[in-house]
């Protein structure tokens, strides 16, 4: 497979991902970095990553905004909810640095 090809086949996927994860705001970053190791939030990170590395200057907000489909701190307020004892514990265990 040609370079282009395969980079329009990988920014298909990740379009697909980033509609996946906006239909499934039932679905919260600390179950996916639980069961996954990584969340939205992460996701954002790497697209703003992406962008410095070719000179672009995307904002954190704007990567999130992509991410989530909408501002972060309106995605917090319809969607989040606290973590449960459970899901801190599974993270902590998880995630020690």
């Amino acid at each position: 497979m040609d370079k282009t090809n395969q980079t329009e086949l990988e920014a298909a996927a990740f379009r697909r991902l980033v509609e996946h994860l906006q239909g499934r705001t039932d679905v919260q970053n600390i179950d996916l970095m639980n069961l996954a190791g990584f969340c939205r939030n992460c996701l954002s990170n790497w697209y703003q990553e992406a962008a410095a590395d070719r000179g672009l200057d995307v904002s954190k907000d704007a990567a999130r905004e992509m991410v989530y489909g909408m501002p972060y701190a309106a995605w917090k307020e319809k969607y989040q909810t606290p973590a449960t004892p459970e899901q801190q514990k599974a993270f902590e265990a998880t995630h020690k640095h």
